[in-house]
């Protein structure tokens, strides 16, 4: 068949093609025999078809006269098609080669400026980004030591003395501290975090001494004393950037440095190479601490100034609640409360005429909190994190993550001289010893993150592509040498391919993709959505448009799920005022915010306060154990439900007078756990399922009263939520 009439024959409709490749075969089938596979299938179906319609018509063949394909060669077997299937003449394959190099760089652009895009991603001398600190001969002292051991102190007062000084802190509760520090000793210090400047001066000028987030240093204004606190979180995979930033680039006489000795062998490499030496200053813990024998097995056994360690929200509201049935009041401090409210929860905690006695935390109180803490009490030694993947993992705590929240009990500080630590199971415990044993690893290298420059720079030979993808090509063709890495760069693609189809300078995307938000929160992230879209049409991001957005005012929360839609709009606030300092202009009412995010911290302190109210009205409306668990992890609420179960039975186990009595839903939720396990049922149609129960037993209440089933003179009682 022709190439021509195999196109008109290919435009046919279906019920005819099949009558035509019948006929192909027939026609073919003396030269080749009977046709394997598709083709001899459709013939032998269309034969088929023609005799059940009553007859052995020949199909309509008038369209096109199928030709004998003649064999070219000697035989009559091994050569058909062999004009298709020759060797490829290489003379021709030289001409093509131009045309196929022009398409492969039209499909990847890199190809074309591959030479520039290594030279720009260049980062195996990081202390050359920094002349102005280079230019001068720094003097690093090191401090280390474990927590409660003085470091700090003896670097601060070194602050205090100088002319001028910066203090870089990992958390806006330690700049706040040192900020309000400085001030009361008669040094004149500002404040600078990623969503508030405040100066001292009465006109305005700024301070001598500054105190920020490690984020916010300068490091082209000269001081004579630095001071970078926490130096091990150089490594952290997220931040560490930050550390080696302030580290490299801080203007400074003397620039001291705080944290754990496996950072000193890191440092002094890092120094070597900027010509600097190192003096290490170590320091012994103030106060002992004890690893106990005996876990504390029951929260009966609980003593004022503990401090209960758990690593997962629902943990906090299940311990909260179980102490709150024993009589006991607790504090509850955890990372997304807003810094006002983990104040007042540890001012609380720390006031010895509160009747609150007991500490519920996770390892938020590893730093940044002032605490009087007895004994740390470890619920759990398992902790959620998120591998280099971006997966999900439950790994045990590393060794400097327990010493780190175990120094927190018996702090020189505090009423309590002496520390203790322990678990709540005694299965537990040998593990515990076995990680605080262990030696701490030593940090091998140092984070970087690149530059908004060196993006720009990649966008000029890159022009069509996204800025993920840029920051994608960015870290294929980084080069670093064993001293550093590249920071994990999830949290910005996230940001970035939220925005992407907003019309934005590259300048502005950048920016906006920097903003620290909670990508687990929705709201949060939508906001960063709207307040780009915002930005792109100019319309600035006003007081009242705010108000309206956030639907203000918000009322106190009658639950669990209110309280964290609570913490949501509080960090919306936040992102307001970090985009105030970027973009002034879009985003101009800063001071009003500021005031409307005090009153909803308010609003947050006073939920946070009554917890316990709160949990026990999610535990009646079952929003408790559900919450956060996304579809299809049907194996971590099982693992929930039965960890739960666990502890309850090993409650009851020791003839506890105060245990909590099961609830009327319990029953339901070991069938919930059974049908979860078999991979029946997902958390979403758990919910789904209650909502449809719920209102099916609203309707038929409703039907009952008004055809008048009930007797005359009886009261019908009102049916609660969980009796269904």
């Amino acid at each position: 068949m022709s190439f021509s009439r195999a196109l008109l024959w290919a435009r046919l409709p279906a019920g005819r093609q099949a009558g035509h490749r019948a006929a192909i075969c027939s026609a073919l089938r003396p030269h080749f025999g009977p046709f394997p596979g598709v083709l001899g299938q459709v013939s032998v179906l269309a034969t088929a078809s023609s005799s059940a319609s009553g007859g052995s018509k020949i199909p309509n063949t008038s369209l096109f006269v199928p030709l004998t394909v003649k064999p070219q060669g000697p035989s009559a077997d091994g050569d058909v098609g062999a004009e298709l299937t020759r060797p490829l003449d290489k003379t021709h394959a030289d001409d093509l080669f131009p045309f196929f190099l022009r398409h492969a760089k039209q499909i990847f652009p890199v190809l074309d400026c591959k030479d520039d895009l290594r030279k720009i991603s260049d980062l195996r001398i990081p202390p050359n980004w920094y002349p102005d600190a280079r230019a001068m001969q720094r003097k690093i002292i090191f401090h280390s030591g474990p927590t409660n051991s003085g470091k700090t102190y003896h670097a601060i007062q070194k602050y205090f003395s100088a002319k001028s000084g910066v203090y870089c802190g990992p958390l806006k509760l330690l700049a706040h501290e040192i900020f309000e520090k400085s001030n009361a000793a008669g040094v004149p210090c500002d404040l600078v975090t990623g969503e508030e400047r405040v100066t001292v001066q009465p006109n305005g000028k700024q301070a001598s001494h500054v105190s920020c987030t490690v984020e916010m240093c300068s490091v082209t204004t000269p001081y004579e004393v630095a001071v970078i606190d926490e130096i091990q979180m150089i490594r952290d995979p997220a931040r560490g950037w930050a550390w080696t930033r302030a580290l490299l680039g801080l203007c400074a006489e003397e620039v001291h440095l705080c944290g754990e000795p496996a950072a000193i062998d890191l440092v002094m490499e890092l120094m070597y190479t900027t010509g600097e030496e190192v003096e290490v200053r170590d320091y012994k813990r103030l106060t002992p601490i004890s690893v106990l024998d005996h876990a504390l097995e029951s929260l009966d056994n609980l003593r004022p100034g503990d401090c209960i360690v758990c690593f997962s929200k629902n943990d906090i509201y299940s311990v909260s609640r179980q102490i709150e049935i024993r009589g006991l009041e607790s504090a509850v401090i955890y990372g997304s409360l807003p810094p006002g409210t983990k104040l007042a929860q540890a001012k609380k905690f720390n006031d010895p005429n509160d009747p609150c006695k007991i500490l519920v935390a996770t390892d938020a109180i590893g730093m940044g909190l002032n605490l009087s803490i007895r004994r740390i009490i470890f619920y759990s030694l398992i902790k959620p994190s998120i591998n280099e993947k971006g997966e999900r993992e439950l790994e045990p705590i590393t060794t400097s993550q327990a010493l780190q929240i175990a120094g927190r009990a018996g702090r020189f500080s505090s009423r309590f001289k002496e520390g203790e630590v322990t678990t709540m199971n005694h299965e537990d415990l040998s593990l515990l010893k076995e990680i605080l044993k262990r030696p701490v690893d030593p940090i091998r290298a140092a984070g970087l993150h690149p530059t908004a420059e060196q993006i720009e720079m990649f966008a000029y030979h890159l022009p069509d592509a996204t800025l993920s993808n840029l920051i994608d090509i960015f870290v294929d063709f980084s080069q670093v040498d064993g001293q550093y890495f590249v920071c994990n760069m999830d949290d910005f693609k996230f940001s970035a391919e939220l925005i992407q189809h907003i019309p934005l300078s590259l300048r502005v995307r950048y920016v906006f993709c920097t903003a620290p938000i909670n990508k687990k929160q929705p709201f949060v992230c939508s906001s960063l959505l709207q307040f780009a879209r915002q930005y792109s049409r100019n319309e600035p991001l006003t007081f009242a448009w705010l108000r309206r957005y956030i639907k203000w005012p918000l009322l106190p929360p009658k639950n669990i799920k209110d309280l964290m839609d609570l913490e949501a709009v509080h960090d919306v606030l936040d992102l307001y005022l970090w985009l105030s300092y970027r973009f002034m202009d879009m985003f101009p009412d800063a001071s009003l915010i500021r005031d409307l995010q005090k009153e909803l911290d308010g609003i947050i302190q006073d939920g946070v306060h009554n917890i316990t109210k709160l949990i026990k009205m999610s535990e009646t409306h079952k929003l408790l154990n559900l919450e956060g668990f996304p579809s299809g992890s049907q194996s971590r609420l099982s693992g929930t439900l039965k960890s739960q179960a666990r502890r309850t039975r090993g409650t009851k186990a020791l003839g506890s007078k105060a245990t909590e009595p099961p609830s009327p839903d319990a029953g339901e939720l070991s069938l919930a756990s059974r049908l979860v396990q078999q991979g029946l049922l997902t958390p979403d149609m758990l919910k789904q399922l209650e909502k449809e129960w719920m209102t099916q037993q609203t309707e038929h209440n409703k039907e009952k009263t008004e055809s008048g089933t009930h007797p005359k003179g009886t009261r019908r009682k009102k049916k609660e939520p969980d009796s269904d």
